[in-house]
């Protein structure tokens, strides 16, 4: 964990992002109080909802008919 006062921070702010990025914890302190930590933003997980492509997908009315090259099979 790396601590950082904020007149450092805002002048090594990319430097700072590089190694958030990289896993390390970065807190920002204010008057010698932690006051931002630096951390990336995870993609979010969303959950399936179903139905959700409801009227969004058609099927031709004969989709199920049989092919004319397996007749013979049938």
């Amino acid at each position: 964990m790396q601590q950082i006062n904020l007149a450092e921070a805002s002048q090594h702010l990319s430097e700072l992002i590089e190694a958030a990025l990289d896993g390390e914890e970065i807190i920002i302190t204010k008057d010698n109080l932690p006051a931002v930590k630096l951390m990336p933003i995870l993609p979010v997980k969303r959950r399936r909802q179903p139905g959700s492509a409801k009227g969004l997908i058609t099927m031709a009315d004969d989709f199920d008919a049989p092919l004319e090259d397996f007749q013979e099979y049938m």
